[in-house]
């Protein structure tokens, strides 16, 4: 996986090499899922994260950070590199709302172009989109959910330690020991967080208003990934068993 992230970094530095990164990553990736579950899903598949990385991208930019295209690591997902820093908890939770927002836009098309047409593969499409982006919400950074809920307090990131020891217990994943190793600075700093301290004030200090409207935000996508995703499994399995 390191000699994969410094091959696709050393081509940006190539004439053209964003659209190498993003466009030979994105390929790679469609041919190793391919290879499980077929072309067909594999596009769909690839081409619904890159909806979600589009997403943050998108947001980033509109908060006027420089941020690169996006990457793709088969079997491990995507990411966009942030070459500039977000500058307080607002912009860094807007970032991070934007990933899934899109995502989920996305898995609904999905989803109500399956019911227009009778398709299964959407269908099986709209499913991957609704869990993906569900399981980016658990609320511990480097998950989406953990940018977003930063802005609330990041002793919310507390909340997705089981919340992650769960989902690991139900589909052990070495994916899963990875984003955990990756989190372990994060829970520490939740741990230490003290709100006094003028960083964190000048940081995490933000409105009211702000509070309210990501995490109100937050709470509808979850509560709506959530129900789309387990309805979508229901009729999955029906069809399986059918």
């Amino acid at each position: 996986m390191k000699l994969l992230f410094l091959l696709f970094s050393g081509l940006k530095f190539l004439k053209f090499g964003k659209l190498f990164a993003t466009g030979g990553s994105m390929l790679l990736s469609v041919a190793a899922y391919a290879l499980v579950f077929g072309w067909r899903y594999a596009a769909g598949f690839v081409a619904l994260i890159l909806v979600h990385e589009l997403g943050h991208y998108v947001a980033a930019r509109q908060r006027g950070l420089d941020v690169g295209a996006p990457v793709f690591i088969p079997f491990v997902g995507a990411w966009i590199q942030l070459k500039d820093q977000p500058r307080d908890a607002d912009t860094e939770a807007y970032v991070g709302l934007g990933g899934p927002f899109a995502g989920t836009l996305a898995s609904l098309l999905c989803y109500f172009a399956a019911r227009e047409t009778g398709s299964n593969l959407l269908l099986a499409l709209s499913y991957a989109g609704f869990f993906i982006n569900l399981f980016n919400l658990i609320p511990l950074s480097p998950f989406d959910g953990g940018r977003i809920t930063a802005v609330l307090t990041p002793r919310v990131w507390l909340v997705g330690v089981p919340v992650l020891a769960a989902v690991f217990l139900w589909r052990p994943s070495p994916i899963l020991v990875l984003v955990a190793l990756l989190a372990i600075p994060n829970v520490v700093r939740a741990f230490k967080y003290d709100p006094g301290l003028p960083e964190n004030q000048a940081y995490y200090g933000v409105s009211l208003e702000s509070r309210l409207t990501y995490g109100s935000a937050y709470l509808a996508l979850v509560c709506l990934l959530a129900v789309m995703a387990h309805d979508v499994h229901d009729m999955l399995g029906g069809l399986r068993g059918q």
